[in-house]
């Protein structure tokens, strides 16, 4: 762990374990951000992200291991990070009942800004999000999208250092989605924010710097998102079989390749997808349902550590 000064990393967490009574949360995940990135924490439901999303944001402490932010000890040091955190829950923390300007106004009143400092403050971050013209609407008239990006610039009005948002995309069309990911990276770009999410959305992980990938409570693999990718031998083939048992079988005595079963269906890493794709198709016609292949996507690779899929039922 660094020693806290200016070249210190925005987070460094080592070794941090959290449990409810019997049941572990976080088992020793260690993870270092440098300043200035935007990391994705990628997982499904159950699988830690708010868990580790409630420590780093100071509201619980972990069980075991240590967690330092700009070089500060958050169990013996909060009240010298809070003022640097900007924190987005995923329930909306807006009154509906004011305007937008209203509500950015009120929280400014909180971090101790008045007067004409509040005032250009929150009319020029308005205006960075493109929410100049909505100044005088009310929250509770706003589309999803821009309810968030109001929730945003609510928080980056004290100017935090170290942007937080739990599931930041909840509720967004894709559209709306990519837009906020162009205002994150913009943010990033001009303010040096460091920037973390946890998400459930391969495509939002996949525009970050950098992607954790955690599952039941462990930090299975973190990297930049291309690199993870690459883990994944050649291209994704799924096979939709009527008999995946059988066709596993087969597939494996003509071959000489395992396919693995996931939710009823067979994947394969092969080169060449679209080839062995006909082949397949060819040497059992009557087996194969469908079957279709593409490049590797973050799934894959969450499949491939976790042997399931992030939207599985079980496991």
């Amino acid at each position: 762990m660094s020693q806290p000064g200016i070249e210190s990393p925005a987070v460094e967490v080592e070794g941090v374990r959290y449990a409810y009574g019997d049941r572990e949360a976080l088992a020793d995940v260690t993870f270092t951000v440098p300043r200035g990135e935007i990391w994705a924490f990628l997982g499904p439901n159950g699988g830690g992200k708010t868990t580790l999303f409630k420590i780093l944001s100071t509201l619980m402490r972990p069980t075991g291991g240590r967690v330092r932010i700009f070089g500060h000890d958050l169990a013996h040091e909060p009240h010298a990070v809070r003022p640097r955190l900007g924190v987005v829950f995923q329930d909306p923390s807006l009154d509906p009942k004011l305007t937008v300007m209203e509500n950015l106004i009120h929280h400014g009143h909180l971090y101790g800004l008045w007067g004409e400092t509040l005032q250009s403050r929150a009319r020029g971050i308005l205006e960075q999000l493109g929410l100049e013209d909505r100044v005088r609407d009310l929250v509770e008239t706003l589309s999803g999208g821009l309810r968030r990006r109001t929730e945003l610039a609510k928080v980056l009005m004290p100017r935090p250092e170290l942007l937080m948002m739990d599931e930041p995309s909840t509720g967004l069309d894709p559209g709306a989605r990519q837009d906020f990911t162009a205002y994150l990276r913009q943010l990033r770009q001009q303010d040096h924010v460091t920037i973390l999410i946890t998400t459930h959305l391969i495509d939002e992980a996949e525009q970050c710097d950098r992607v954790g990938i955690l599952h039941e409570g462990r930090m299975v693999t973190m990297g930049e998102p291309d690199a993870l990718k690459r883990m994944v031998g050649g291209d994704v083939v799924v096979i939709d079989a009527y008999n995946p048992g059988e066709l596993q079988g087969k597939i494996r005595e003509r071959f000489g390749c395992e396919a693995v079963l996931v939710d009823g269906t067979l994947r394969l890493e092969r080169p060449g997808g679209h080839e062995f794709v006909r082949e397949i198709v060819e040497a059992f016609p009557g087996a194969v349902k469908s079957a279709a292949f593409g490049r590797p996507t973050l799934e894959d690779v969450f499949i491939r550590l976790a042997g399931r899929r992030l939207w599985s039922n079980h496991g």
